[in-house]
């Protein structure tokens, strides 16, 4: 067991700072001393790294404390993620650094490529979308309840069909009508067979899209190459 100022001295967190993880109930302590002082174990030590880690993804502590409570919480499939998300940190600041070198070195560079965080952006709400909804995920397995193979496929082929319509219509803008209907109708396609798909739900859904390269691919092979895209940018518009 540590006390409160060693865990501090160890992980350069502060003492203020762990208290109100305690009081927020982000990182409650092992257990307490009779005098009232806090201890924590290795699992809590665990616990703060994980913390620290989705902290440094600048993950704001509601969706921290979301991630890290629930009771089907996955260390190494978290792991799996920062991971990824600090790899596509590193490249962007390895893209900047290169950047500010040659302009230092007085060369004629008319570059803003390396500023564009969207690839960061996109899977960082995949994560949360992924681990922040909590009564979502419960919704989903309720009504996954029972399905068999065949009505997975069947869904699946219904989710597709949508794509193909929006594959359609992408000579539109975007924020054409029959576009938001479009998009319009994906959305009670999610509520009425997986979820309550809200609009926080969907945005993260519209950047998930072309984030991951497999949900790309099946979009793009439902709708032609660019459905994804135009999907995503779609969402967007509709849910500001």
């Amino acid at each position: 067991m540590m006390t409160v100022h060693e865990v501090s001295r160890l992980t350069g967190v502060s003492v203020r700072t762990l208290q109100y993880y305690d009081q927020i109930g982000l990182l409650h302590p092992s257990e307490y001393t009779e005098a009232g002082y806090r201890l924590y174990n290795e699992k809590s030590l665990e616990k703060l790294q994980q913390i620290l880690l989705f902290r440094e993804l600048q993950f704001p502590l509601k969706d921290i404390a979301k991630i890290v409570n629930r009771e089907d919480f996955d260390r190494r499939k978290a792991l799996d993620q920062q991971i990824r998300l600090l790899t596509l940190k590193k490249d962007h600041l390895d893209g900047l650094i290169s950047l500010a070198k040659k302009i230092q070195s007085k060369e004629d560079v008319m570059s803003f490529k390396e500023f564009d965080t969207s690839k960061i952006d996109k899977y960082a709400a995949q994560a949360k979308l992924e681990w922040g909804n909590t009564e979502t995920y419960k919704e989903f397995e309720k009504k996954d309840e029972g399905r068999t193979s065949e009505d997975h496929k069947l869904l699946g082929q219904q989710m597709m069909a949508i794509f193909a319509g929006f594959g359609a219509l992408k000579e539109c803008d975007p924020s054409d009508e029959a576009v938001q209907n479009k998009v319009k109708e994906l959305q009670s396609y999610i509520t009425s067979s997986f979820y309550n798909c809200t609009n926080e739900i969907l945005a993260g859904l519209g950047k998930m899209y072309t984030a991951d390269n497999k949900f790309t691919e099946n979009i793009d092979q439902a709708g032609g190459t660019g459905t994804a895209e135009f999907v995503s940018k779609a969402i967007e518009i509709y849910c500001q």
